[in-house]
């Protein structure tokens, strides 16, 4: 499908290129064109390829960016948003949350991952992190809707295997333009050295980066130094997990030493600011971060404990709970959380083709509606966004060329009540 999106401001996210007034021209999956109107008024005077729109969309002077890449992510955790609230981790975990995940079925995670994607959608979210139960039926999930997912394994000792972890490798990763997986585990504390050891064999043969939870809590650190005598990271880096990089999940409670492991390594920290205060985990020392040239993406976390999948609150969170942690309102930059929300996130991902808005890249784009009273008046769009937006603001939301939501509208091949009403029955059957 040719479309054609014009009379926009066009923020592509790439290096050093400021804002501008173009155009984003798409052809089925891919970006073919980004121009600004200047550019394209030179271009059009010579023998410029003519082209048979199938769309073409007056954006009215909004603005067009990359989506946001959620990096961390369990999404048919739908089913306990607003029961499993307002009590301690562990409690949570062991009350709460494992007892109703054993119930669980493939087709109820097929059915409440579509969920999380009607508000992945809503938010501006054009690509997710998801470690999650049965990752067949939550990338059929995510290929019957059109969105784009990242899996990876949550390998522990309970659930899962080395052998099916290498399965799922091999499947996933042959040529399909929504789907990726990534190698990973549950956390240090759901996994027997043997397993990550064996983990560790497979990440060399393949060469593959490894991703898990990591240091979360002080229990968690805590525990393990108990257990081992080191804290989580430096532990996993002995073991040989973290030689082909990756990244860790929440990263809150980190040492020195921990940090030292990331930068050699080259690791994402993925924080996940909702989750981590809403669970009174702590806040995960961003700035320090940045200074110490550690590459930062975020993720909402799960819909049980955050329990909102909306970028905008996170990337609010990351600037405004790093300010409060530094004492320092000039810690955290709006344009630095902005990158992390976008190029960031898809470099944590490894989707190295939805990182920016430019030609080759894949259509992975979502409007800003700049025509309302938060985004008024426009002294600055991006401080804009993270300070003041909302998914209020987020008027279409395009995947590999798709227009999946648009104005209210969604196009995911079925209607919205149906996927209500089918997650409803689960959650009755559940709670039964």
């Amino acid at each position: 499908m040719n479309i054609r999106l014009y009379n926009a401001r066009i923020l592509t996210m790439e290096k050093d290129k400021p804002m501008f007034c173009g155009e984003v021209w798409v052809k089925n999956e891919k970006i073919v064109y980004v121009a600004d109107n200047s550019e394209l008024e030179r271009e059009l005077d010579q023998d410029f390829p003519r082209i048979s729109w199938d769309l073409e969309i007056d954006c009215k002077e909004n603005l067009l960016m990359p989506g946001f890449k959620d990096a961390h992510t369990h999404s048919a955790m739908t089913f306990l948003r607003s029961y499993a609230d307002d009590v301690p981790l562990q409690k949570w975990l062991n009350e709460k949350v494992f007892p109703m995940e054993a119930k669980l079925t493939g087709d109820d995670i097929y059915h409440l991952t579509k969920l999380a994607i009607l508000e992945y959608l809503t938010s501006g979210i054009t690509a997710i992190f998801e470690m999650y139960l049965t990752p067949d039926t939550i990338a059929q999930a995510c290929m019957d809707m059109g969105m784009r997912c990242v899996l990876t394994s949550g390998l522990n000792n309970f659930s899962s295997s080395i052998e099916q972890v290498e399965e799922e490798y091999l499947k996933w990763n042959k040529k399909n333009s929504l789907i990726s997986y990534q190698m990973g585990f549950h956390a240090e504390y759901t996994c027997s050295k043997e397993l990550l050891y064996q983990l560790a064999q497979l990440s060399h043969k393949y060469r593959a980066p490894i991703y898990t939870h990591l240091a979360e809590t002080k229990r968690e650190v805590e525990e393990c130094k108990e257990r081992c005598g080191m804290t989580p990271a430096v532990f996993l880096d002995n073991m040989g997990l973290f030689e082909f990089g990756g990244g860790g999940y929440h990263c809150v409670h980190m040492t020195d030493a921990d940090m030292d492991v990331f930068r050699r390594r080259r690791l994402y920290a993925i924080t996940n600011p909702a989750s981590n205060m809403k669970l009174a985990s702590g806040v995960a020392p961003i700035a320090e971060f940045e200074r110490k040239k550690i590459p930062v993406a975020i993720g909402t976390d799960g819909p049980a404990s955050n329990n909102c999948l909306d970028m905008f609150r996170e990337m609010f969170l990351v600037t405004g709970l790093s300010k409060l942690k530094e004492n320092d309102a000039a810690s955290m930059d709006a344009m630095q959380v902005l990158h992390m929300a976008t190029v960031q996130g898809a470099k944590a991902m490894r989707l190295s083709k939805a990182d920016v808005l430019a030609k080759g890249k894949y259509a992975d784009i979502i409007m800003i509606d700049l025509h309302q009273p938060n985004m008024q008046p426009i002294h600055n769009i991006p401080k804009n966004i993270v300070y003041s937006g909302s998914k209020s603001n987020v008027a279409m939301t395009m995947i590999n060329g798709r227009i999946l939501y648009r104005r209210g509208e969604f196009n995911v091949g079925e209607s919205v009540e149906s996927i209500y009403s089918k997650c409803d029955e689960i959650v009755r059957r559940l709670t039964d």
